[in-house]
């Protein structure tokens, strides 16, 4: 028996910027492993919303890519809504991170309104923040990969981050030493990388998440074949040596 787990890739063609996609990647390939049927949706601007959605996966992209979605993303912004209020888990990179927060404000005062699903805002800066990073989260370990961004978000009180970086300079704005939001099953952030093949522990959260919601249950005792949990347990050791990797370069 296989059991369906319907994966929205949001705005793919637009919004995916540093190998963003490898986390659409990871998740059918982690779920397959399980013994799951992952089945992938790309919604780009003016496409049919699909009838079902099990969880949702969107990335970054310049500000070229955002004002191109945001006509289309507003259209949308009361069903997103609702789906990440109902506990659907998504994962949210950059520039859509600081599209489902309140607002971002660029250098020269132009505001670009978000959809409120994250309290945060952000402010356009000059210096950007960029370089590999590791930050500490109590519910995933340390949180591997890349940032690049030039503006600054800040969390509303309340609003829990994904993690803690330890320098200045860094994470959601430089100052506060937070990176990333967590909301209901949302998962915002700026860690590219992509961030999902070295960090398994996320990927299994927002599959784990995902099946629940669907059948009630994560049961993958129940339909992996030895040779599906020795792939996984290979892939596992990958990102292990990925971390270790990446953990060790310089900024």
């Amino acid at each position: 028996m296989m059991t369906t787990i319907d994966i929205m890739s949001l705005y793919p063609k637009d919004m995916n910027i540093y190998g963003d996609s490898g986390n659409v990647l990871t998740v059918t390939r982690r779920l397959a492993l399980y013994g799951y049927e992952p089945r992938v949706t790309a919604y780009n601007q003016g496409d049919d919303w699909p009838d079902h959605v099990d969880m949702i996966l969107g990335g970054g992209g310049q500000d070229t890519g955002q004002k191109k979605i945001i006509d289309d993303f507003f259209r949308r912004a009361d069903l997103l809504r609702t789906l990440a209020a109902d506990g659907v888990p998504m994962l949210m990179i950059c520039g859509l991170y600081q599209l489902f927060g309140e607002y971002f404000e660029t250098v020269d005062g132009t505001r670009l309104d978000g959809i409120g699903v994250i309290g945060a805002y952000t402010v356009g800066q000059d210096v950007r923040m960029i370089g590999n990073l590791v930050e500490h989260s109590d519910d995933f370990g340390d949180v591997i990969g890349y940032e690049n961004h030039s503006g600054q978000t800040f969390l509303r009180d309340g609003v829990r981050p994904l993690g803690h970086v330890d320098a200045d300079g860094r994470g959601n704005n430089g100052e506060d030493h937070t990176e990333g939001a967590r909301v209901h099953n949302v998962i915002g952030t700026y860690m590219h990388g992509s961030l999902l093949p070295k960090n398994p522990a996320i990927a299994d959260f927002l599959i784990r998440t995902a099946v629940e919601r669907r059948y009630g249950a994560f049961e993958p005792e129940r339909y992996q074949s030895d040779d599906q949990r020795a792939a996984l347990a290979a892939l596992d050791r990958a990102a292990d040596e990925a971390r270790r990797v990446a953990a060790e370069r310089p900024r």
